[in-house]
């Protein structure tokens, strides 16, 4: 990617060799609108679905097959927010929120994670088809951001240490967001046991010093470009080598044709349950609010 494109709707990745960590800067803005412009969310459900499409792509750029998935999942109970789902496939996000309309209008200006969420986990699981692997962590929504709880996911899930900050606002009635995470690795190589990887190692409180010191102005500014920002944090180093950018967009599977190959692994009887009083089987899709119908007789 040349350097204009790595201003926003990108993630970048970022090893530092001599301190065995590696992490991805991300800066997020029309692909916010885009999925924001699907539904018409309250101001502040639209702020938390602005920071989970930034972690998830912080999170999905971590896949290592191209055509990998990631989704972000917080399920709840008790809370304003009482499911919330994100993913990541080849650089493009989409995301939904199921909200209390009652529960919002009674609740605080500035809500915490427990008065979002309630009694509630956050589940990141990862989906690589070629080596056909699958991981997934849990951990509880504790914390006061959604930062927080993907340190935790972090800590116990994987028992990496890493920093994870996330900055979303609103300029002029349109989204921008960055947001920036660090890890130390054992050894400083992917792919080692977990057990090697010190929680104490004296490389990773520098790290996380100097990661840390990004501001909140720095992550969300259009006109400082990612790979800028990284050597502004980490010029000291011996080295450090931006690895490969990713464009950011937004993304959706809910094409017909797509739908009604999954329609037809049905069994014979239950797709004929699926069909209304109209004769046709009609689809809605949560992330783009679109809705379709199809034709049975497509299908069979």
């Amino acid at each position: 990617m040349s350097e204009i494109e790595l201003t926003t709707d990108a993630v970048l990745g970022v090893a530092i060799p001599s301190r065995n960590a590696r992490g991805r800067i991300a800066r997020l803005g029309p692909v916010i609108d885009a999925v924001l412009g699907s539904h018409s969310y309250p101001p502040l459900i639209e702020r938390v679905l602005a920071e989970a499409l930034t972690l998830t792509a912080l999170l999905g750029s971590l896949l290592k097959e191209p055509d990998g998935q990631m989704t972000l999942q917080a399920q709840t109970q008790g809370g304003i927010i009482d499911l919330m789902v994100c993913d990541y496939l080849r650089g493009e996000l989409r995301g939904y929120v199921r909200y209390d309309k009652e529960k919002l209008a009674d609740g605080s200006v500035s809500p915490g994670l427990a008065e979002l969420f309630g009694d509630g986990y956050l589940a990141i699981t990862f989906d690589q088809p070629v080596s056909k692997e699958r991981y997934q962590g849990i951990v509880p929504l504790e914390g006061k951001t959604l930062a927080d709880a993907a340190q935790s996911y972090f800590a116990q899930s994987e028992q990496i240490p890493s920093l994870v900050r996330l900055v979303t606002q609103k300029r002029d009635g349109r989204w921008i967001a960055g947001g920036l995470l660090l890890q130390h690795l054992p050894e400083g190589e992917d792919g080692r046991e977990r057990l090697h990887t010190r929680l104490d190692h004296p490389d990773w409180p520098h790290v996380a010093i100097m990661g840390g010191s990004v501001k909140s102005e720095e992550l969300t500014d259009p006109a400082l470009p990612l790979d800028h920002l990284l050597w502004r944090l980490f010029h000291e180093e011996e080295e450090v080598r931006t690895l490969a950018a990713l464009p950011l967009s937004k993304g959706c599977r809910c094409d017909p044709a797509y739908v009604q190959s999954v329609i037809a692994r049905f069994p014979a009887e239950e797709r004929k349950d699926m069909v209304g009083d109209d004769g046709f089987i009609r689809v809605d899709c949560a992330f783009c609010s679109s809705s379709f119908a199809l034709d049975p007789k497509d299908i069979a």
